[in-house]
């Protein structure tokens, strides 16, 4: 559990999500403040999604998503020249009340969005992630044996690595990050997919000669 205010880094193409790790490289000098102090201190970051239109106030404090993701710092090496290569591992959503003043880097109030599954809910996710492997599974077979989805993997850590690492578009990481509970955030991925497997087959007949 984080605290109720911690740093926040925003950026415009990254979404964190609980249980899945995040390297980061670390390299303007408020954000190496807010890795300095977050080491000396519970280690806690929290990531948030730049919206568009950022590039205009890149260096004040443009707009974010108020959805976001707390992550603890697993690992940190700092370079010579102050920056730092890190490794989160999200923990809990959460949600930004208000934006705190005054420190060199963005800092925020949030509140803990809990997402633990209820009973009822896990059998639907056990249902749900059959359809999901369907979905992953042929692209991860033609990438050889060790690429495929570890049956082993829990079915909330599976949705959450599926969501952060395909091929995605920043913005639809976050519909699914915003989506309420984890299984939601599993059915609309399935859409995704499904439309994207859907429109992949419609191009590559479009390509086809006649």
């Amino acid at each position: 559990m984080f605290q109720r205010i911690i740093p926040i880094f925003p950026l415009p193409d990254v979404v964190l999500f609980p249980n899945v790790f995040l390297p980061l490289h670390i390299f303007e000098p408020r954000y190496r403040a807010m890795v300095a102090d977050a080491l000396d201190g519970d280690r806690m970051i929290g990531m948030v999604l730049l919206k568009p239109g950022w590039e205009d106030d890149y260096l004040g404090a443009p707009p974010v998503y108020p959805v976001g993701c707390g992550g603890l710092i697993t690992h940190a090496e700092r370079l010579a020249d102050g920056r730092y290569n890190i490794v989160l591992r999200g923990l809990e959503k959460f949600r930004i009340v208000e934006e705190e003043p005054g420190a060199p880097y963005r800092r925020a109030q949030v509140e803990v969005v809990h997402e633990t599954p209820a009973d009822a809910e896990r059998d639907r996710l056990r249902a749900h992630r059959h359809r999901l492997e369907a979905l992953v599974n042929p692209a991860s077979e033609q990438a050889g044996p060790d690429q495929t989805i570890p049956t082993s993997m829990p079915d909330e850590d599976l949705i959450h690595a599926l969501a952060q690492y395909l091929s995605l578009e920043p913005l639809e990481r976050q519909a699914l990050l915003e989506r309420e509970g984890v299984c939601a955030r599993c059915e609309s991925l399935i859409e995704l997919l499904e439309m994207k497997e859907l429109m992949a087959k419609r191009a590559w007949k479009r390509s086809r000669p006649h």
